[in-house]
């Protein structure tokens, strides 16, 4: 791990040094790193204190961007859980190639990948429990989900890639079919008895509000195996060209089933419906193409260096959103009087305030090589 972007990460000379002498180690993208801090940013901003202004007539357009749409639909603030799952995806064939060169065998991965899945769904209980103030289990944080994706996709990965295409159409067509074999009074998609609420009202005893399920894993491993092949498509180290051309096609391909699916199968987040699981991947997509050209084929890297410092700290960064959002903004408020004084783009100015404090907090473990990690 190092201290600084110019130690980590080769510069586009330092690549084609790399190539032409032969050299076969892992390439680090930044623009992977900077994706992920830019996606954990996002989702750490509880929509940049816009939630407050979401009725207001001047503002009001720009809130709604931050907020979850009611059911039917997808808005830039619905793309943020399925980029953070297609992340995970993307790091997996690294991290686990990188942990083969340090002598680790299929067993030795196979007990880490299962470690990992414990330890997140451990993790996911403990926020829970501490935003709830009482032991509450539930599987639907986007950890809990993260950590049955991350094991199904390790699974799957293993199989030739005729066999993962496959498993990944088997998962949204079965949680397809399950929705439609169990339809709740109002229809496959029901708000309140879709099969995936029917299942933990009977484990768990309660109902989530909105209508997410322990089940959507089902469908939302798709997203991780994604970003696992879009990760392995990138360690092949590809010409720049190559790279855009699938991601690309990939997108293009996601967006085309997606409508497709659109007439039998709306566009829901909270069901994970297989048109929104495509929908979704296209756009998460779109965002890695960007990120891509920007920072790899243009060669625009420094101004990405306050979401690598985000994206090299992930996990303490959401644990921190998750658990002391309220603690720092009251803290902060102290200093800041809560910008009372601006007017009605207080509580703006107020969460982009509390997010930097938080972001400091990432760049002090960046600066001293602090990486967490689960």
């Amino acid at each position: 791990m190092a201290a600084t972007a110019q130690e980590t990460y080769a510069t586009p000379a330092a690549e084609k040094r790399g190539q032409l002498e032969g050299r076969g180690e892992l390439k680090r993208y930044m623009s992977l790193d900077a994706y992920r801090g830019f996606i954990m940013l996002i989702l750490a901003s509880e929509g940049f204190g816009f939630s407050a202004l979401q009725n207001d007539p001047t503002w009001g357009r720009i809130a709604n961007w931050f907020h979850h749409v009611p059911w039917e639909g997808g808005v830039f603030w619905d793309m943020i859980q399925p980029a953070f799952m297609f992340m995970v995806g993307v790091a997996m064939p690294f991290a686990l190639a990188r942990r083969k060169e340090l002598g680790a065998t299929e067993s030795d991965n196979f007990r880490h990948v299962l470690g990992r899945s414990l330890r997140l769904i451990l993790l996911s209980q403990i926020i829970i429990w501490v935003e709830a103030g009482r032991i509450k289990p539930q599987l639907i944080n986007v950890l809990s989900q993260i950590a049955f994706t991350y094991f199904l996709t390790y699974l799957i990965l293993k199989w030739r890639w005729r066999y993962q295409v496959i498993a990944a159409a088997v998962l949204l067509a079965g949680w397809t079919a399950l929705l439609f074999a169990f339809p709740g009074p109002d229809g496959p998609f029901s708000k309140r008895n879709h099969i995936g609420l029917v299942v933990d009202r009977m484990i768990f005893h309660y109902d989530y509000d909105p209508a997410y399920s322990t089940l959507n894993f089902l469908a939302s491993t798709v997203w991780t195996l994604s970003g696992a092949w879009a990760g392995r498509l990138l360690m092949q180290q590809e010409s720049h060209g190559s790279n855009l051309k699938r991601l690309t096609g990939g997108m293009i391909l996601s967006f085309a089933l997606a409508f497709a699916l659109r007439p039998w199968i709306p566009f829901i987040k909270q069901p994970c419906t297989a048109s929104f699981i495509l929908y979704s991947l296209g756009w998460v997509l779109f965002m890695l193409i960007g990120f891509y050209a920007v920072i790899e084929v243009w060669g625009y890297r420094k101004w990405s260096f306050p979401l690598v410092v985000v994206g090299m700290n992930s996990i303490f960064i959401y644990f921190v959103s998750e658990t002391l959002r309220e603690w720092l903004d009251h803290a902060v408020g102290v200093f800041t009087f809560q910008y009372s004084f601006i007017g009605k783009l207080a509580p703006v100015a107020q969460g982009i305030t509390v997010l930097l404090v938080m972001w400091y907090l990432c760049y002090w473990l960046y600066a001293r090589r602090i990486f967490l990690k689960l």
